[in-house]
This record gives C-alpha cells, structure tokens and sequence, in this order.
C-alpha cells in the first residue's frame, strides 16, 4: 500500500500522459483543460488504493482509474452549466471560458471517452466495470434531476435529500472503489463491502460540501461560497434548518430562498444566521461524522487485514476534517 499522495502522484503522472488533444480544438481543449484544473482526485485514489487493500498492483487500476476521473469532470461541466457557475476549483468554468454549447458537447464526448478506458481490461473484467458504470452514471443522472426538481419545491424531506445525495454524489465515490475491488477479482463479498464503505463516505462527503458551500474559507474551497444558498438548494443545512427553527425564522428562511436578489450578500448573511442559530450547523457536522462511523462498521467484514483496514480509516477520517 502507497500514501494518499503517493497514488495522487501515480495517478496525475498517468493522466498527464494521455493524449487528449485532438480536432476539433474546441471539443477536445475544454476536456484537457478541466481535466487540469486539478482537485483532491479523490475517486481514482480511491480507485487504486481499493485495488492494492486486494492484493493487486494499483498500475493495473489506472485506466478504470482515469475512466472515473473523465465521468466525474464530464458531470461538473454539465452541473456547473446547470447551476450557471462562475467557478471550479478557483478557475473559470468551462461554458464561462468557452460557451454553453461547448460545455455540453465537451461533457458528452468525456462520457464516451470514460467508457473507452475500460476497454483495456479482459472481458470479464470490463464486463463488470462497464455493468457497474452503467447503473452509476444513470443514478448519477437521477440524482441531478432531483437536486433541480427540489430547487422548486418546498415540502422536500430529509430522507428524500439523503436520497439525492447518495445518487448525485455517493454511488460514484461507491463505485470508483468497487472498480478497484473488480480489477483485483477480489471475492463478491468484498467487492459489496467496500462499496457500502464508499457509498457512507460519499455521504459524509457530500453533508461535508454541503457545510463548506455556506462556512468554507473561499481561499480555500475552491469554490463561489454560499453557491448553494444563492441557487435556492434545498440543502441539509436548509431543511435541518427548517426543522429546528422558530415559525419566525423558518418564515423568514423560507422567502430568503424564494428570491433571487442581484445583490445577494444579505441574503447569504442572513441564511448563514438562521443556520447557526437553529443548530442545523451542529446538526449536519453531527451527520458527517455519523455517516463516516457507518463507513467504518463495514471495515469490520471486510476480509482485509489490519492494517489496511487502518489506512482506509485514516483516509475517511482526514476526508470528515477537511477544509477543500
């Protein structure tokens, strides 16, 4: 087993090396230039630390690696036209820099390119990833079309956006570690197991963004903080939020987010208040780290020994603390 940068490492070396740039200029330029925007690269780490927990060398991981990496930028490009996003990890996005027709057509052509890496595999091998990659990206699809119909809706539930999170956000970090467990033809029982360990980590991690989007440092989130606050989104925070606070302040929470000021720093202001005061802040801080316990119990089965059981502990502890 590598250190989390390690793999970061293996992995940035096995993207730079792969040849993107191709014609059209303007379909090809967007993929290599979200591609290098850089990120935690979380899903393929995750992708090829899973196969060294099964005894398998994380080289033979790289393309199923790349493949989740290519999937996971494809859905940004698409989501950052949705959410009309001025910014990804720091920089411009890419219908800002390009337009909307090329964000989408890009998008399209990384889906397909994501699919080709596993043609490097034997055919039972690219048989299942394709079979889990195909039911990922669809949740995926689903999970983005709640999070939009929700954005209009106000009886959304907390179950119900438990649910949207865990197909928008959770299958994918699931999946990207069960690809590790396919490469390695570990047993079906492992495979299963480390997917529930990804799907409540990609929970965590997901309350976790939730959180940053509203109380993250913008130097270091990477992102417009208080995106979703300004979009309308339905959040944890918002719906905890909604629960636990007077008839007052859920009032006045519910028509902050039935507007859509052109200034909007009050607006942020006042969202963040009523989060703090209700105690939906200590609430999905609490759910972070309820999510990331659930991902441990399953490290438990796992047919793995100690010590890597202990690095993949290591890992959704540092994941539950960070600040990006």
């Amino acid at each position: 087993m590598h250190a989390i940068f390690e793999y970061q490492d293996f992995f940035i070396s096995y993207l730079e090396n792969q040849t993107i740039t191709k014609e059209p200029k303007n379909l090809y330029d967007p993929i290599t230039y979200i591609l290098g925007l850089g990120g935690k690269r979380m899903r393929p780490v995750l992708t090829l630390m899973a196969t060294e927990v099964f005894n398998t060398s994380y080289e033979k991981a790289l393309p199923a690696a790349m493949a989740v990496e290519v999937f996971h930028n494809f859905s940004l490009v698409h989501d950052d036209i949705m959410d009309d996003a001025p910014l990804r990890r720091g920089q411009v996005t890419v219908h800002e820099k390009w337009d909307i027709n090329t964000g989408i057509l890009s998008g399209d052509a990384m889906l397909i390119l994501a699919y080709q890496y596993f043609e490097q595999y034997e055919p039972v091998v690219f048989r299942d990833l394709a079979k889990l990659f195909s039911k990922t990206a669809l949740e995926v699809c689903e999970g983005q079309q709640w999070d939009v119909d929700f954005e209009t809706r106000t009886d959304v539930t907390i179950p119900e956006y438990l649910k949207m999170i865990e197909y928008k956000t959770a299958v994918l970090v699931a999946a990207a570690m069960k690809m590790g467990a396919i490469v390695a033809q570990t047993t079906e029982e492992n495979a299963n197991l480390i997917y529930e360990f990804g799907l409540n980590l990609g929970l965590a991690f997901q309350l976790q963004d939730d959180y940053l989007d509203a109380f993250g440092d913008p130097e270091t989130f990477g992102k417009q903080v208080g995106g979703d606050i300004i979009e309308n989104k339905k959040t944890y925070l918002y719906l905890k939020a909604m629960s636990f606070s007077t008839q007052e302040d859920a009032t006045q929470l519910a028509a902050l987010f039935a507007t859509q000021p052109a200034d909007t720093t009050d607006k942020i202001v006042a969202a963040k208040l009523i989060f703090n005061q209700s105690g939906a802040s200590e609430a999905t801080q609490e759910a972070i780290q309820e999510y990331t316990f659930k991902a441990f119990e399953t490290l438990e089965q796992m047919n793995i020994t100690a010590d890597k059981k202990a690095i993949l502990k290591s890992f959704g502890e540092n994941l539950m603390n960070r600040k990006v």
